[in-house]
């Protein structure tokens, strides 16, 4: 990935996005690194973390790292997930954080040098064209290394760079823990494997 040291950059994170990529890849992001990585190689000037959230939750297993992004370093935007039926009687939750993610990106554009996209949302393609418009060097960040590809075609080729998250692994990864409940046992009950 081609990053400048005197570059006003600015990174742009689809949490859902990101986090099923990463996951479809086997890996966990460590955001302390990911922010490490890229204050290092660059003049970083806003990282932004968007996420919906279940509003009627008592808690929310994205609690303990949407507090950790906001104390560490990250701007984090969320708003309440919707919750409705489908026509098949499937309950569903939508929770899509396009239009913060635009307009924070064309409100920040005109100060910047260099936008990072966390996300292979095809939705983001004339985006990317408007800010690359208004002078700004886009980079996408997806994968192409599962099937099928977590990456829209057209984001891809609308990028002034595309990076597959693969490589970026071994600097901003960790190992993926699976945090689902287990219920081998009676209860629920962990037999400690």
């Amino acid at each position: 990935m081609q990053l400048y040291k005197d570059e006003k950059t600015s990174l742009f994170l689809d949490g859902s996005n990101l986090y099923a990529t990463a996951k479809a890849l086997g890996f966990d992001i460590d955001y302390k690194r990911l922010l490490a990585y890229f204050r290092e190689r660059t003049r970083l000037i806003r990282a932004i973390y968007y996420t919906a959230l279940m509003d009627d939750a008592d808690y929310s297993p994205l609690r303990p790292l949407i507090d950790w992004l906001d104390y560490n370093g990250y701007m984090v935007v969320t708003k309440p997930a919707k919750e409705f039926v489908d026509s098949s009687g499937r309950r569903k939750v939508k929770g899509n954080m396009d239009i913060e993610l635009a307009v924070d990106m064309m409100r920040l554009a005109p100060s910047l040098d260099h936008v990072i996209l966390f996300s292979g949302d095809g939705d983001f393609r004339s985006l990317i064209q408007a800010v690359q418009d208004m002078g700004c060097r886009v980079t996408v960040i997806s994968t192409l290394s599962v099937r099928p590809p977590m990456i829209a075609d057209d984001l891809r080729r609308q990028a002034d760079e595309f990076v597959d998250l693969v490589e970026l692994e071994k600097e901003i990864g960790r190992p993926h823990v699976d945090r689902t409940p287990r219920n081998d046992g009676p209860e629920g009950y962990d037999e400690g494997r």
